[in-house]
């Protein structure tokens, strides 16, 4: 896993490499992802993105096997599954040739490619070998690389190839150690600005899959609404880590400070993880390794393997019988 993380900068002129010749046809105002766990993570990326350059196209994800009713003639679907056996994601791809929406997937090959195949659809095969919640920046580029090539945004392929450059695993790896050993034997919560809600539940999939961890995440200002008052008898049992980005609302800045005083109180340990990069690609991915450096080393203290997903595994053949 380490030598993974390392090289993850690389990911992103694989993506591009991946798509290069996949483009769609049509007007979109709308883009679905359809995904499970590590495979729709690249979605939530993509979403805060477009959101941030203020693209004209609006990015929904689904993590079901249905599709939504709003779905129309301006909805482009993207089916992603790293493995390309996910039932949920196969499950929308039918569902979305029945409708007769425009489709494309992304997928390592599996049942995906078979039906992509025979049913016509552009698929994006990228390189094989990775757990999905670790091929991120690959499922990432090679989304936004499709949306290039169709003109449905505007080509933002330098702004991503010069992430090879700009973020820097073996820097952040340090930080992840310390980080770890601070939070490590106690229950993980991952507090956030609205924003940057999908970077929040990228390190808490991390925390699940990688360090075996209970991990959960909300943002504010909704978590001052409630959960804030959950935590009266059991504080000592959790650590709270809080995004701090200073581009906020300082009312939310103010938030998190003082739920971070209220926390500590009451036993809760406190970690913040400041979000100061310019870029916002630069930004979230920076975090993302900061992240997957985290949950790596509370495997390694844990003696756990990081890379093992035993229960999930067990689960998904007990659910083909």
């Amino acid at each position: 896993m380490r030598k993974i993380v390392l090289d993850f900068p690389k990911q992103f002129r694989n993506g591009f490499e991946s798509a290069r010749n996949i483009k769609i046809s049509g007007k979109f105002n709308k883009i679905l992802v359809c995904g499970m766990g590590g495979s729709a993570l690249a979605g939530e990326i993509l979403k805060i993105f477009l959101k941030e350059r203020e693209a004209k196209i609006k990015v929904f994800i689904k993590r079901n096997y249905n599709l939504p009713d709003w779905i129309d003639k301006n909805t482009l679907i993207s089916t992603v599954s790293y493995s390309g056996n996910t039932e949920e994601t196969i499950s929308c791809l039918k569902a979305a040739k029945a409708k007769k929406a425009k489709i494309f997937a992304i997928s390592s090959g599996g049942k995906l490619q078979n039906l992509s195949k025979r049913y016509k659809i552009p698929i994006v095969l990228v390189k094989k070998g990775y757990p999905p919640r670790l091929a991120i920046g690959i499922l990432f580029s090679a989304i936004l690389k499709v949306l290039i090539n169709s003109k449905i945004i505007k080509d933002f392929s330098r702004e991503v190839i010069l992430l090879e450059k700009k973020i820097k695993p073996k820097i952040s790896e340090g930080k992840g150690k310390e980080l770890a050993k601070k939070i490590k034997g106690r229950i993980l919560l991952i507090y956030c600005p609205e924003e940057l809600e999908g970077v929040a539940r990228i390190w808490k999939q991390n925390f699940n899959e990688t360090a075996k961890l209970p991990a959960f995440f909300n943002v504010f200002p909704e978590l001052n609404h409630g959960e804030i008052q959950s935590f009266e008898d059991f504080g000592r049992f959790f650590e709270a880590i809080f995004f701090l980005d200073k581009k906020s609302n300082p009312r939310i800045l103010k938030r998190e400070r003082l739920t971070a005083q209220i926390f500590k109180g009451k036993g809760v340990g406190i970690s913040f993880v400041p979000f100061n990069e310019k870029g916002v690609l630069e930004k979230i991915f920076s975090k993302i390794l900061l992240g997957l450096w985290t949950s790596y080393y509370l495997a390694i203290f844990q003696k756990k393997d990081p890379l093992s997903i035993e229960t999930i595994e067990e689960f998904k053949r007990k659910m083909k019988k």
